[in-house]
């Protein structure tokens, strides 16, 4: 919290909640000039007792209420194990809370600490319903990474609900799979709907959505052609492309999306490795890898965390704050893990 402080300006202001048996304020609104009254506040705070989350959020809600400012960030930060088993402890009355207070405009980011009970898919669903991010902490370079150094992208939107939709050329892919993002799916029909809540992009933030694919023809297909299917494919001009993008956003305080298309076609392909995105797609393409050994690799075939190590060294490039020099580390200790669970 102090890290997060050094990011903020004199004119902002902090106020804290604390939920440990029942709710309480230790710092009513302060401008963040007087340092040392926050400073003080946060050092004095020791862990204990049940949780009460639910009322710790209300009470913070509260005092974000007190100091609500249309033309500026109104946030929540919520620091928790997410094991909320004190008072409200319904999940979908807490998410309806949430919901109805980032559309009144006050979001929510969750920073998660400790181990064993720790929720994470509670933590992950809070924050996708007050438009932030869920982060776990567990070291202090990593609440230098989530706090200071990308601070910017997940405390200030520049873009509100934001939505991709990819559709897939028949006749140049057999098959697609979407790799992650199960809890971020919407409806086909909810794409163009403004009304449905989507994500927040922030300033320099980035996303990255990774699909598999099989080209048609190719061999490495898992799933036989439906016999209904067969002879519908055009051949029209945009026969040579793979997909076809759309991405919808608002502005900030706007009710009406934006619209951005491009179709995918073999122009847009990079050389994996290679510099600049194609190296970025690389680290990406490793990291999704080893989420998916992680979960029992149901389509990884005989890849594995060797696969994982030599992609992501291959592709680390410039790595300043060592963050993936920790990925590799980590897939290492997987790996060490694996082979001890198997003797």
């Amino acid at each position: 919290m102090e890290l997060l402080l050094t990011t903020l300006d004199p004119d902002d202001t902090v106020a804290i909640a604390v939920y440990a048996g029942a709710a309480g304020t230790v710092l009513e609104p302060t401008p963040v000039k007087e340092k040392q009254k926050i400073r003080a506040a946060l050092r004095q705070l020791t862990a204990g007792g049940s949780t009460a989350g639910a009322q710790g959020i209300r009470l913070a809600y509260e005092l974000a209420q007190a100091q609500f400012d249309e033309n500026a960030i109104n946030r929540v930060i919520l620091a928790t194990d997410g094991d909320f088993n004190v008072g409200i402890t319904n999940q979908r009355e807490l998410q309806s809370f949430i919901e109805r207070k980032r559309e009144e405009g006050t979001y929510l980011s969750v920073l998660g600490f400790g181990q064993g009970n720790y929720q994470d898919a509670l933590m992950q669903t809070l924050a996708q319903n007050g438009n932030g991010v869920a982060a776990y902490i567990d070291t202090l370079s990593e609440a230098q990474k989530v706090l200071v150094h990308e601070a910017t992208s997940t405390l200030f939107p520049i873009a509100t609900d934001v939505k991709l939709q990819l559709e897939f050329n028949p006749a140049t892919v057999a098959e697609y799979r979407l790799i992650g993002y199960e809890t971020r799916h919407l409806n086909r029909e909810d794409f163009n709907n403004d009304a449905v809540d989507a994500g927040d992009i922030g300033a320099g933030h980035t996303v990255t959505a990774i699909y598999e694919f099989t080209p048609v023809g190719s061999g490495a297909r898992q799933i036989e052609e439906s016999r209904y299917a067969r002879g519908t494919r055009s051949g029209t001009s945009e026969s040579n492309e793979y997909a076809f993008l759309k991405i919808r956003y608002k502005l900030p305080g706007e009710d009406n999306s934006k619209l951005i298309t491009e179709p995918v076609t073999p122009q847009s392909e990079v050389e994996p490795g290679a510099r600049g995105i194609g190296q970025e797609t690389a680290f990406a393409t490793a990291v999704a890898g080893f989420a998916q050994l992680l979960k029992g690799g149901k389509y990884t075939g005989d890849y594995d965390y060797d696969d994982v190590i030599e992609m992501a060294q291959k592709a680390r490039g410039e790595d300043p704050f060592g963050y993936r020099t920790e990925f590799i580390q980590l897939v290492r200790k997987a790996k060490t893990a694996d082979a001890m669970r198997a003797r």
